[in-house]
């Protein structure tokens, strides 16, 4: 069976999986990071979005030999050590961005991934047309559009968000 050697979190791993292994599966399988959920296995849904190299990648598509050497960064990623949210975190739980939480991880990574693209700004059309990949089924959006524009200026200036109680 292949190997595959990435940094995940910060911290170094090396895992023994089969050719086929989904990158979501290793990360969730053989790393227990149980953030990155699954909800559909066809990439229509978004809940396993995480970052590969600094970028969204639907891990239900993606082959854990595919980021071999690669820097993965998942929801349990984004807080600081002392438990100080990141910022896109810090706003989704201030407008109440999340009913379930079954989508909120891969909301999340794909809406800082949004956010890093337009350093100019964001109206409200483009969140909207930036989130087409993500389906909750509990919000109606809105609380996660506002959400993700109020964390716009925070994550351009690189400031922390709010500490966890």
């Amino acid at each position: 069976m292949p190997q595959v050697s990435l940094t995940v979190n910060g911290k170094h791993a090396t895992v023994e999986v089969e050719a086929r292994t989904l990158l979501v599966e290793l990360l969730r399988g053989n790393l227990g990071l149980t953030g990155t959920h699954v909800g559909c296995d066809t990439s229509q849904c978004g809940a396993c979005v995480v970052h590969v190299d600094g970028q969204s990648v639907k891990s239900c598509t993606m082959l854990a030999v595919q980021a071999d050497g690669a820097s993965v960064t998942t929801i349990e990623g984004l807080a600081a050590a002392d438990g100080t949210l990141h910022p896109m975190q810090a706003m989704f739980r201030e407008f109440h961005a999340l009913q379930c939480g079954f989508c909120t991880p891969g909301m999340v990574m794909s809406a800082i991934d949004l956010v890093r693209s337009h350093p100019e700004g964001l109206t409200e059309a483009q969140i909207r047309h930036g989130l087409e990949g993500n389906l909750c089924r509990c919000t109606g959006y809105h609380n996660i559009v506002k959400a993700i524009a109020a964390a716009w200026p925070l994550m351009q200036d690189r400031q922390p968000a709010i500490a966890a109680e």
